[in-house]
């Protein structure tokens, strides 16, 4: 019963987003933000969710999110909507749209679905750290897998938390530089300097996994 409910909602929840989806763009999200008030944050959580479900690309909803709630605050909206979104993608692939995904990602399941055979929740650690496939993507792909609900959703929290938070940043530098701010230049600084930290990540990750490889 408890499945039958859950396939009820995340299809309902798949209309209503369709539906949405033609209105997610800047000008509309700044609109609906300022209209939303005290639930603001709330709001943006629920858009990027929706956003995540629906493949539109994240960089311009978490740059909007840093600008419109800044680097700390912004960074918990971002990551609770895109883990919200991600957990969505998942339940939706393992429970409602098997088939579809399998299609949707022809010529990487194989890979992925060996990865989280082999590795269990690191691999999904890897993926969130390496985009070595689309983020949208990916979050249905690791529906079709075995890994554990929990271990998928603690998993993407933690390790998507770097590159969100560099991000949000970004976007909170580029807000304060149109407001003229006078810190814009360090904050500028600051924000490059964690963009080039997050793009470094992926390498020293790689070579860990690489050098874990030979040793075995």
């Amino acid at each position: 019963m408890k499945k039958i409910l859950l396939i009820i909602a995340l299809v309902a929840l798949l209309i209503m987003a369709w539906q949405w989806r033609g209105d997610i763009n800047q000008q509309q999200i700044e609109l609906w933000i300022e209209q939303a008030g005290l639930w603001a944050p709330i709001f943006f959580i629920v858009l990027y969710a929706v956003a995540t479900v629906l493949f539109v690309p994240g960089t311009v909803l978490t740059l909007a999110g840093g600008a419109l709630f800044g680097p700390i605050f912004g960074a918990l909206i971002n990551l609770t909507g895109a883990t919200i979104g991600a957990t969505l993608a998942f339940l939706v692939s393992r429970y409602v749209a098997s088939d579809w995904v399998e299609q949707k990602a022809a010529g990487k399941m194989k890979k992925i679905l060996e990865g989280v055979e082999e590795e269990g929740w690191r691999f999904v650690a890897f993926t969130r750290l390496v985009p070595l496939f689309p983020f949208n993507l990916l979050n249905y792909v690791l529906g079709l897998t075995k890994i554990p609900f929990l271990h998928y959703v603690v998993a993407s929290w933690i390790f998507m938390l770097p590159a969100c938070f560099a991000y949000t940043y970004l976007g909170y530098a580029g807000g304060e530089a149109l407001k003229g701010s006078e810190s814009m230049i360090q904050n500028g600084v600051i924000a490059l300097a964690l963009i080039a930290l997050v793009a470094f990540i992926p390498r020293v990750v790689t070579r860990m996994r690489q050098d874990s490889g030979d040793g075995k």
